[in-house]
């Protein structure tokens, strides 16, 4: 099985992603990173050339190929992935679900000066943080297996807490 983490962008999935192959011995994939290889294109390009609707079509491809061939993985996905509905149900499929849940002046703190997010560009990205994850946090917990609070923790306590979620629920021995 695999593990699969889940939550808003800026909440920590890539760095706690590296952190816990390392900590588990297991390889890390970012399905932002496999469909820009793939289209040989930022996520902005995408977004800005697309749109946002094909960029989710991608994301889905991107989950039903993951399904047929990556096992013992861990996988860092998109923050709108899990929103589309068809995608809940891949992701159980895929693996447990670990969401990585954060405060919205957490987000807006860790990235207030990054540019590469097309969601939060324009005026006003607190609002659009805190409206985006008003609309997604119930979707996020629904998917979840386990849900893990960041705010104001150490990466180690984050590690900590999703290997012994990951052992309650058998899923590591």
């Amino acid at each position: 099985m695999n593990v699969i983490l889940i939550g808003f962008m800026g909440c920590g999935k890539s760095t706690v992603g590296i952190k816990l192959s390392y900590r588990l011995r297991r390889s890390l994939l970012d399905t932002d990173k496999i469909i820009e290889k793939e289209e040989n294109r930022t996520i902005s390009d995408i977004f800005v050339t697309d749109g946002e609707g094909y960029f989710r079509d991608l994301e889905t491809q991107c989950l039903k190929k993951l399904i047929q061939t990556e096992k013992n993985q861990i996988i860092s996905v998109g923050g709108g992935l899990p929103i589309r509905k068809e995608n809940h149900t891949l992701l159980k499929e895929l693996g447990t679900v670990v969401y990585l849940r954060a405060k919205p002046e957490t987000i807006y703190e860790r990235l207030k000066h990054d540019t590469t997010r097309p969601l939060l560009q324009g005026e006003n990205p607190q609002e659009k943080i805190r409206t985006l994850m008003g609309q997604r946090a119930a979707i996020y917990e629904k998917t979840a297996d386990v849900i893990i609070d960041v705010d104001v923790k150490d990466f180690d306590t984050i590690l900590d807490e999703i290997v012994e979620k990951l052992k309650e629920s058998s899923f590591l021995e």
